[in-house]
């Protein structure tokens, strides 16, 4: 397949680029460029003659259309996005600008394309969204997230991700483009954004800083290693109904604190302190307005209907996060350093 990745220079979009060029798809990567990207994500990649990259906008319907036209994909993955949910609070203009008409903008050239092709069969729109759109659960681990949860988000940013996922549904009926949607819970691994909860609590703990964490810490996610993410995403394009919503969860739940004193634990081995444990540099934080308590996904038809689960437990991947960022610290430095970019927690939702 030929595959159109907006927002392929971003950390699941860039997993997403990553591993479809190694099963040997050809990619075009869409990205703005914007304060979370970075093309180091696909440089491994770069050099390959089945990967082409395009700086747009996903607000310029114009350019997109040009971009559609020109490289002529057999599938659109859409996962560009604004997604903290923090930046969310303190400014959700651009979020409603980015995720709604943005994806406004995407639809409407991905149908002018498909329809001056003769609206062929095998083409798809995949629209990659999250598990926020649902709202919040109890802490009840028998209640989880079905296909067929009713909409409930909670914050500018989960609204803004319901919104486009709304709109990705009317294009499919009103319209007849054929589109795919999947909501996924919390991503991590390489390449993480550092001001995502994950990075946040592996550099400060390595600078020296507090560890910060929201309340008391109880709230739950279901965390899922990005590289197992691409996977589902590419399974799913390549195989899921059209029309048809898939939820993809990692089926590792567990609270922020456990979360934290993992990844301590992990530090401890790793890159041991002069004394002490990185768990003493937790801080209790002043809590986020409207903190979901709890996502959970229940996968049973990714599972069922494609043959797809998680590869990769919390555990194994916790460990391999951590040995990439000890590896890599040119990377996250360089981001650090942006301007904008602040130690925000990104406790997603």
């Amino acid at each position: 397949m030929k595959i159109l990745v907006t927002g392929g220079a971003g950390f699941i979009g860039s997993a997403v680029v990553r591993l479809a060029i190694a099963r040997g798809h050809a990619v075009v990567n869409v990205d703005a460029l914007t304060y979370a990207a970075c093309l180091d994500n696909v440089a491994s990649v770069a050099g390959s003659p089945l990967y082409a990259f395009e700086q747009a906008d996903i607000r310029d319907g114009a350019a997109i259309l040009a971009i559609l036209d020109r490289h002529q994909p057999d599938a659109v993955m859409h996962l560009a996005a604004e997604s903290h949910v923090d930046r969310s609070i303190d400014g959700p203009g651009v979020f409603i600008e980015t995720n709604v008409m943005g994806t406004y903008q995407m639809l409407q050239a991905a149908r002018q394309h498909w329809e001056g092709r003769g609206r062929p069969g095998t083409f798809r729109f995949h629209h990659i969204s999250t598990d926020e759109v649902f709202g919040s659960l109890p802490h009840d681990p028998q209640v989880k997230f079905t296909e067929d949860t009713p909409y409930d988000p909670r914050s500018p940013y989960s609204a803004s991700k319901a919104g486009s996922d709304h709109l990705v549904r009317a294009w499919h009926e009103t319209y007849g483009l054929p589109v795919l949607l999947t909501n996924c819970s919390n991503n991590y691994g390489p390449f993480h954004f550092p001001e995502k909860l994950i990075p946040v609590i592996i550099l400060n703990a390595l600078a020296g800083k507090a560890l910060p964490i929201y309340g008391d810490g109880s709230n739950i996610r279901d965390w899922l290693y990005v590289e197992d993410h691409a996977d589902a995403l590419l399974t799913v394009v390549e195989k899921g109904a059209v029309g048809r919503s898939y939820n993809i969860g990692g089926e590792n739940e567990r609270t922020n604190l456990e979360l934290v004193r993992t990844l301590c634990e992990i530090l401890d081995r790793k890159r041991p302190k002069a004394s002490g444990s990185y768990a003493d540099q937790i801080t209790f934080v002043t809590d986020r307005p409207g903190h979901d308590a709890r996502y959970a996904i229940d996968p049973t038809r990714i599972r069922t209907e494609l043959g797809w689960r998680p590869s990769v437990t919390v555990e194994e991947g916790l460990e391999r996060t951590v040995d990439w960022y000890l590896a890599n610290e040119s990377w996250w430095r360089a981001l650090q350093n942006r301007e904008g970019v602040g130690q925000r927690l990104g406790v997603k939702g």
